[in-house]
């Protein structure tokens, strides 16, 4: 049989530490601007899309060209609000 170990020392545990009262507000990564254009650049995108489903015309010009460049313009726009930086106050 294997031979049994016991540890030299006892292991001590500490008391949760006490819940910060301290009322400090919190820093977003993104201004209110940034938020308010993902979701307009969301929205964008889901109306190329819905441009794209269309009715039964496969090759109509707003399935073709319109559709694809208002999804292109809502991705740009949405990279254009990640990399704004928030107005300093």
């Amino acid at each position: 049989m294997a031979q049994q170990v016991k540890p030299s020392a006892t292991v001590k545990t500490t008391a949760p530490a006490a819940k910060s009262t301290s009322t400090e507000q919190v820093k977003f990564i993104f201004d209110k601007s940034n938020y308010r254009l993902l979701i307009i650049s969301v929205a964008v995108v889901a109306f190329g899309f819905v441009l794209m489903s269309g009715t039964t015309d496969i090759y109509s010009n707003t399935k073709i060209v319109i559709a694809p460049i208002v999804v292109l313009a809502g991705f740009a726009l949405g990279f254009f609000a990640i990399l704004k930086k928030p107005s300093a106050q």
